[in-house]
């Protein structure tokens, strides 16, 4: 990116000509869209089905993930349209012209809602139309979860498709740098010093929105269900976030996540459901940036899009984006997936996000993270599966998680934790008690502790 800035400024007629390189990777991004998606979609509904399945915890989980991420969603729009990141930049529609042409001449409503339905069940994933790839998807994860334990197969076969699609686009982008190099190169070649600070201006714009949410939305969510101070939790999940900011994705945290979490005195089972179903769901920092960066390429386009424009993006998003999170690269092609069906002709500005991506993906994960941590202490609060006198005992310290023990068994019910944060610390336990079959006697002795 650095390199393309200032061979932008030194040869900006120069430059101008290595804009293909930009293109090119936009190419390769919008041919890995479809499985993507496709993928994505369909393992997700087998998510709400397992999540389902576990009662009124999945359920809450699910219904406060997509009401969080709609907010997001909404938050990045708003937060773009009142900043214009991008006003006033130069970037040359190419090929994604030619698609805005297409789809003018597709006709009105109807046709628009024939067109979604392919002619075969399998053209839509060759054929590139991403609405298509979306309806083929949510019907056979449907199918699937009709199937119960029969399509649990199909789902593994899926999973392992999945594997297999991000591995491609992990190695599409190891050439990511070059792309960037030449996206932002021509932008800058076109639009001079402006451009740097207009994509510093995006950064900024979206790290401080980022940081405004975990603060006052999730914040305030959070101290108003359970009186719990959202910097206690950031602070307790410290070391999380290094290695979130180290790998730039948030499924590098997972494990500590779901440890840390029982820890805290959330019970397992709720943990179980909440935490990994959130990951595919609560995508509040991807979110945030797919909406601020579709208004960026729309203002360095000179193509703004209507309010309409805007609503159906952000309704794409609600959906195409679940499944994202964890995975490098997936934002991209889904911000990529959602220009090309609701707003076509801003697709060829994608290559200039590129360079930028890595730094606002740093974002993107801590956001997500800090959610998802956020989600679980809300489910547990919601569905009485946690002990908030824990929660605020071992966030002030009172029992520090030692990760040399981080894959024992970490989870207590509420009851116990009440018996354990008593005025009368627990007795040492001796290792030699643990040959004694005494639960029954414990049980029978002390049903109140249960």
């Amino acid at each position: 990116m650095v390199a393309g800035i200032v061979f932008g400024l030194v040869a900006p007629e120069a430059a101008k000509e290595w804009k293909v390189l930009g293109t090119l990777f936009v190419s390769l991004i919008k041919m890995m869209i479809s499985p993507v998606i496709f993928c994505t979609i369909v393992l997700g509904i087998g998510s709400v089905r397992a999540a389902a399945s576990v009662g009124k915890a999945g359920g809450i989980a699910l219904a406060y993930f997509i009401t969080m991420s709609t907010f997001a969603l909404a938050i990045g729009l708003m937060v773009g349209n009142m900043i214009q990141p991008g006003h006033g930049l130069t970037i040359t529609p190419g090929s994604g012209a030619e698609n805005a042409k297409k789809a003018e001449g597709a006709g009105g409503t109807v046709d628009f809602i024939a067109h979604i339905i392919p002619e075969t069940l399998f053209s839509s994933v060759v054929s590139g139309s991403v609405l298509q790839t979306l309806f083929v998807a949510l019907l056979v994860g449907f199918a699937v979860q009709r199937m119960g334990k029969q399509g649990e197969p199909i789902l593994a076969g899926v999973a392992h498709l999945q594997k297999l699609v991000f591995r491609i686009l992990t190695m599409v982008l190891w050439v990511a740098p070059i792309g960037a190099f030449g996206a932002i190169a021509g932008v800058v070649g076109e639009s001079g010093s402006k451009a740097v600070g207009e994509m510093l201006k995006l950064m900024g714009a979206f790290y401080l929105t980022c940081a405004l949410f975990i603060i006052f939305v999730l914040g305030g969510v959070l101290w108003i269900v359970t009186r719990t101070n959202i910097f206690k939790l950031l602070k307790y999940l410290a070391r999380e976030y290094l290695l979130i900011v180290a790998t730039s994705s948030s499924e590098s945290a997972l494990p500590n996540l779901m440890a840390k979490m029982e820890h805290v005195g959330v019970s397992k089972p709720t943990v179980g459901v909440v935490v990994p179903t959130g990951y595919s769901f609560n995508l509040d920092g991807t979110a945030i940036y797919l909406t601020m960066s579709a208004i960026f390429i729309a203002d360095a386009m000179n193509m703004p899009m209507s309010l309409g424009e805007q609503v159906g993006l952000l309704l794409f998003m609600i959906v195409a984006s679940k499944g994202a999170a964890g995975v490098s690269g997936a934002g991209l092609a889904t911000l990529a997936g959602g220009l090309q069906a609701h707003a076509p002709q801003l697709l060829d500005g994608v290559g200039v996000i590129v360079g930028i991506d890595r730094f606002m993906s740093e974002a993107r994960a801590l956001t997500n993270f800090s959610g998802n941590a956020v989600a679980t202490i809300l489910v547990g609060r919601w569905t009485n599966t946690i002990d908030l006198d824990r929660v605020h005992h071992v966030l002030d310290g009172g029992d520090p998680f030692d990760y040399a023990t981080m894959t024992d068994d970490h989870g207590v019910s509420a009851e116990d934790t009440r018996v354990e944060l008593g005025a009368h610390p627990p007795a040492p336990v001796n290792p030699a008690d643990n040959l004694q079959p005494t639960p029954q006697v414990v049980l029978q002795d002390y049903p109140h502790q249960r």
